[in-house]
């Protein structure tokens, strides 16, 4: 899922998951505008993007993995938590000076973050990695459709309606989502719209907020959101010390060490640029599922992710073009 990421709702349809979001200063968790001169062309800024996609992807596994120790709720729970206390070390955000405002907005982000993550760690509980956030990324798909308000993006819609059909078929089991678990589905597709509302949050919040000041508060209240169903979860069992470890990384993986790599590209490379290697997320996610976990993928699951892949792509070339004309 995307880490919080800085990306506006116009440059980004995918950005934001745990999805890996990117504490800059002109924005999931404000607007990321990198310097197009220069380096945008080179390879390094590439690389950075990708290995905070795969850094994002494989916390989401080894969160699977500490799942039976600590519950979906649980680890959502020390991720936030974690990576609220490393934020807010590394910030120290100011709490004074800011309006009633200012301050609805932030809480509106924190919550917005912490249902995203809620949900998708519930969802990931139940249904592979790979179409977890091929059905997640729908949210800032769908936002970035309705936000253009341009004919062909009802081209990339519907390639991306195709690859959900297809995905529903999983397993062989025909629509209805075949072998993966309704919930389970129902769970990515909530994760996705609390996505959408993650990245209008997270530019408002950018605007406000010098810095990653709001990413930080934001954080802050999304892990007091999650704290009384990860206790009600797990209970005494988040306090053991080799479950906090792991959930310390999976904070490192899916928060701290994405928000530094994609700060660093986005100093490098365009925003619009970023968002579309953003839009590789679903891949690297059924890799790190196979990789790890052992989930399999068949020939149309491959295809499906596909499309999503390919209609996220699309949308954000459309948003390009407009911007450009």
């Amino acid at each position: 899922m995307p880490a919080p990421s800085s990306s506006s709702p116009t440059s980004s349809p995918t950005a934001a998951t745990e999805a890996a979001p990117a504490p800059v200063p002109s924005t999931a968790e404000g607007s990321g505008s990198g310097s197009a001169s220069g380096s945008g062309s080179g390879l390094g800024p590439v690389a950075l993007v990708i290995s905070a996609g795969i850094s994002v992807q494989f916390g989401a596994a080894l969160a699977v993995m500490i799942m039976p120790r600590a519950g979906a709720a649980g680890v959502v729970t020390l991720r936030l938590a974690a990576a609220a206390l490393v934020l807010l070390l590394l910030c120290r955000p100011k709490v004074r000076g800011h309006s009633r405002s200012d301050w609805g907005t932030v809480l509106a982000f924190g919550a917005a973050m912490a249902g995203m993550n809620g949900l998708f760690y519930q969802a990931i509980d139940r249904i592979p990695l790979g179409p977890a956030v091929t059905l997640e990324v729908l949210g800032p798909l769908a936002l970035s459709v309705i936000v253009s308000r341009r004919l062909v993006n009802l081209l990339w819609a519907g390639l991306a309606l195709g690859g959900v059909v297809l995905l529903s078929g999983h397993g062989g089991g025909g629509l209805g989502f075949g072998s993966l678990d309704p919930l389970g589905a129902a769970y990515a597709l909530g994760a996705g719209a609390m996505w959408a509302a993650y990245i209008v949050f997270s530019a408002r919040t950018g605007r406000r907020f010098p810095q990653a000041d709001g990413l930080a508060l934001a954080m802050a209240v999304a892990a007091v959101v999650s704290l009384p169903l990860g206790i009600a979860e797990a209970g005494s069992d988040l306090l053991v010390p080799s479950t906090l470890a792991l959930g310390l990384g999976v904070a490192v993986l899916s928060s701290v060490l994405p928000y530094t790599l994609e700060l660093l590209a986005l100093r490098r490379m365009p925003a619009p640029t970023f968002a579309i290697l953003m839009s590789l997320e679903p891949a690297i996610a059924a890799t790190a599922g196979f990789l790890v976990l052992n989930q399999a993928m068949s020939a149309l699951d491959a295809l499906a992710i596909a499309l999503v892949i390919a209609a996220s792509m699309g949308a954000v070339r459309s948003q390009i073009r407009k911007k450009a004309a």
